[in-house]
């Protein structure tokens, strides 16, 4: 096993924290569960990360991901001679392969429980008899919203969500809030990150839309979260504002 892991992706920060407790020793700023990390170093942002400090934790693997960390970060922690292992999670089949790789493939690891977990609880969702179009926002000022080829836009679409702008060419694609509102939309999906989307911050914009305020770990982290994303979801789908 990988004794020495540096992740810049709270995501894996996450799973490798739970999957093999210790062995992480450096993360970013934006990592927050699990709440203990233990002596891990924060080394900055996933857009920003500190090659030198990363690089001085002399780190048997650094995992990253290729939507949330920057190529030319990447190249440099190369440059300095560190192993990097870049994930890309476009759906959830996707999701739980490259968890695989990452846990069982390139640390060594035992397959998780936790991972098993999350294969269930997804397969027990059932298929939905239909589709109720909505948008995504992930951003505000200006509106950005979930578009082409998103991990969370897969998961909505097995809970019963049609993403409006999934055929876009652009992946988050900015959208006036004008053309959102006459998009014909039932649902606006509101989650709580990047953009922190509240009851008071998001809903008012579109009065004569339904909206969901969503768990935004649940929709768009893979890691444990996955085993109680469907009920978390599902929930929060029903009880839309």
């Amino acid at each position: 096993m990988r004794r020495r892991v540096v992740s810049l992706v709270p995501s894996l920060t996450e799973a490798v924290a739970l999957s093999a407790p210790g062995a992480l020793v450096g993360v970013t700023d934006w990592c927050t569960h699990p709440g203990d990390l233990g002596d891990a170093v924060r080394v900055g942002g996933t857009k920003n990360p500190d090659v030198r400090a990363i690089a001085e934790l002399r780190p048997d693997l650094v995992v990253a991901n290729e939507e949330e960390n920057r190529a030319p970060d990447l190249a440099a922690l190369r440059a300095a001679g560190l192993e990097v292992l870049v994930t890309e999670v476009r759906d959830l089949p996707q999701a739980f392969r490259e968890l695989d790789r990452v846990l069982v493939g390139a640390l060594g690891l035992a397959r998780p429980g936790w991972l098993a977990d999350a294969e269930a609880a997804w397969a027990r969702v059932e298929p939905p008899r239909e589709l109720r179009p909505a948008f995504v926002p992930v951003w505000r000022r200006p509106w950005m919203v979930l578009g082409r080829d998103t991990f969370a836009g897969d998961l909505l679409a097995r809970l019963g969500v049609r993403n409006v702008y999934a055929g876009h060419p652009e992946r988050y694609p900015r959208v006036p809030a004008a053309e959102l509102a006459a998009a014909g939309c039932e649902l606006v999906v509101l989650p709580d990150e990047p953009y922190r989307f509240t009851a008071d911050d998001g809903p008012e914009a579109f009065p004569d839309i339904p909206a969901a305020l969503v768990d935004g770990r649940m929709l768009t982290w893979y890691g444990p979260s996955l085993a109680e994303a469907p009920a978390v979801l599902a929930a929060a789908l029903r009880g839309q504002a």
